[in-house]
C-alpha cells in the first residue's frame, strides 16, 4: 500500500458484515429515510459515543431529510471511489437502520483508518458488540493493521 492509498490496488472492499444481532451492508441513498429517523432519534446519543468528541455530529438541530440525503450520496461516491467506506447496521429482522459504521483515512500518520460507529439509543446495548465485531473483521478482511477505534 503506498502512502497515500487508502486501499492498496485491485483490493475489493467487503460488502457486509453478518451478526446474529445486527448485519452490515453499504451506505447508499435508498437508506435515506431511516437512516435520517435513526439518527435524529438519538442525537444525544450518538454524541455521547466514543469516537464522536468534537461535537460537531450530529447536529444538535438536526438536519433536513434532503441534507442527509446529500450525505449519504457524497458517502456511497467515497466507497465507489475507495476513498472511505460508511455501512449502515440493519436490524437483521426487520431491514431497519439502527446505526452506522464509518471506515475512513486516519488524519494521524499513526493509524491506517480511523473507525467510528453508533447505534440508535433504543439500541444502546449493541454498541460495543457492533465495535468489537467491526473490529474483528477489519483483521480479518480488509488490509489496515493499525486502528484508531477512537478511544474504544
Amino acid at each position: 500500500m503506498t502512502s497515500d492509498a487508502f486501499v492498496p490496488p485491485g483490493f475489493t472492499p467487503p460488502t457486509s458484515l453478518v451478526a446474529d444481532r445486527f448485519h452490515l451492508e453499504p451506505l447508499g441513498p435508498q437508506h435515506n429515510v431511516a437512516d435520517h429517523a435513526a439518527w435524529m432519534s438519538s442525537i444525544e446519543h450518538i454524541r455521547a459515543t466514543p469516537g464522536y468528541p468534537d461535537g460537531n455530529w450530529p447536529p444538535l438541530s438536526g438536519m433536513s431529510l434532503e441534507k442527509n440525503l446529500s450525505d449519504l450520496r457524497r458517502h456511497a461516491d467515497d466507497f465507489t471511489r475507495g476513498a472511505g467506506f460508511t455501512f449502515t447496521v440493519l436490524d437483521p429482522v426487520d431491514g431497519d437502520v439502527i446505526g452506522c459504521v464509518y471506515l475512513y483515512p486516519s488524519a494521524s500518520a499513526e493509524y491506517d483508518v480511523t473507525v467510528q460507529s453508533w447505534v440508535r439509543a433504543d439500541r444502546a446495548d449493541l454498541d460495543v458488540p457492533l465495535a468489537t465485531a467491526v473490529a474483528d473483521w477489519i483483521a480479518t478482511d480488509w488490509p489496515w493493521e493499525r486502528l484508531d477505534r477512537c478511544g474504544r
